[in-house]
């Protein structure tokens, strides 16, 4: 890591980062989470987990469904009406080869 980064300028970028990557994965509705994983090995409800977690080591009570809220820009069952796909049978098979 740059050394010319001090901790407050390191955590303000990371933040920023991190502001990015959930804009462009609300935006990016035609990827799909099986899609992030079998891609990633990661995905919108891990990046929720992790926001939870986060939460949590600070001392606050920031349930799953608030991060997935947070994460998803709307409570997940509506984001999952509106653009989630039934997963194909090579989505399956790719993350069952990759994860199971």
């Amino acid at each position: 890591m740059p050394t010319s980064l001090d901790d407050q300028t390191r955590l303000e970028l990371e933040a920023a980062a991190f502001r990015t990557l959930v804009d462009h994965m609300r935006e990016r509705t035609d990827v799909q989470n099986i899609d992030l994983m079998n891609l990633a090995g990661f995905c919108r409800n891990c990046l929720s987990k992790w926001y939870t977690a986060a939460a949590k080591e600070k001392g606050l009570d920031l349930g799953y469904e608030d991060a997935r809220e947070i994460v998803y820009g709307m409570p997940y069952p509506e984001w999952k009406a509106k653009h989630q796909t039934e997963a194909t049978a090579e989505q399956k098979a790719a993350f069952e080869k990759s994860h199971g």
